[in-house]
């Protein structure tokens, strides 16, 4: 009696076994239907939720990108301004001048060639009358025929120490004067 028990038990565990496979299998056949028809709807809400939270994290990163590159900017900023600071201070103590030297020195340059310019001029006014011959007679004294030199406001002490008036000399014989010009430096020529 213990086999056929068994027997039956085994033909209905079996009967069993094979109806809830086959109930399984029609479940997964209804779920895989279901989401066929439910699929795109829910394939559709989640790609418009996703795109929601891509427009809220967008705008989240530039906000903070934007407050980080401020604060890049302020401190790269600085920075230059320290390492600015500190090769100014290197050069400075080896000796090297700096731009605002410099730019003192070109206009001081400026300056003196400007003055050096009115010498030059002030002394080519009182050498071209030198320069010429003079056509009065001898009889006069050599220092009158000297030019008087030309003071400008840049430096009249300067243009007179340059021009010293020759020293007097004694008048030559009429007829050696008249054939030679006088020199502005030596006074008139004389025969020797």
């Amino acid at each position: 009696m213990v086999k056929k028990f068994k027997a039956i038990s085994e033909n209905q565990l079996t009967q069993t076994v094979k109806e809830s496979a086959h109930q399984i299998w029609l479940a997964g056949l209804g779920a895989f239907s279901k989401a066929q028809e439910e699929g795109s709807k829910v394939f559709d809400a989640l790609v418009k939720e996703g795109e929601s939270i891509q427009k809220k994290t967008r705008q989240v990163a530039d906000e903070q990108m934007a407050a980080v590159a401020g604060k890049a900017t302020g401190t790269w900023d600085r920075l230059e301004h320290v390492f600015e600071d500190r090769v100014a201070r290197a050069l400075s103590s080896l000796g090297v001048p700096s731009k605002k030297d410099i730019d003192k020195l070109s206009k001081r340059v400026v300056e003196l060639t400007a003055v050096v310019q009115q010498l030059t001029e002030a002394q080519r006014a009182v050498e071209k009358p030198a320069v010429k011959p003079v056509t009065k007679p001898a009889a006069k004294p050599a220092a009158k025929a000297v030019a008087k030199p030309v003071a400008t406001k840049a430096a009249p002490a300067a243009v007179k120490a340059a021009v010293k008036p020759a020293p007097a000399k004694k008048p030559a014989p009429p007829k050696s004067v008249a054939a030679k010009p006088v020199d502005a430096a030596t006074g008139p020529a004389t025969a020797s």
